[in-house]
């Protein structure tokens, strides 16, 4: 009987170890939920730098194909004009400053 005892004493304590690891072990029931978060995040961001990279291949295509696309480009980065044309430029805070005003 006492063979017994020890064993079934031996076996709660494993049992105890276990149970202990699989819920707050390293890889337990409560870091999973933290990882479960973390995955999202990852996969937000991936999808967010696919879409980035879309528009950036999208832009890229009209770039190379598109002439009237190429001279939009020029004539808003560069604030090239064409004959006859005259080029006004607002400081983004004084626009701001002025809408706040109203």
């Amino acid at each position: 009987m006492g063979a017994r005892l020890c064993v079934l004493c031996l076996l709660i304590l494993v049992n105890s170890i276990l149970l202990y690891k699989a819920v707050w072990g390293e890889n337990g029931l409560i870091n999973h939920a933290t990882f479960k978060q973390q995955q999202r995040a990852a996969e937000a961001e991936c999808k967010s730098l696919d879409d980035a990279n879309m528009a950036l291949s999208r832009e890229i295509r009209m770039l190379q194909t598109d002439n009237a696309y190429v001279e939009k480009m020029i004539r808003e980065r560069l604030h090239y004009l064409r004959d006859n044309e005259i080029l006004y430029l607002f400081d983004e805070t004084d626009h701001a400053a002025g809408g706040a005003k109203k």
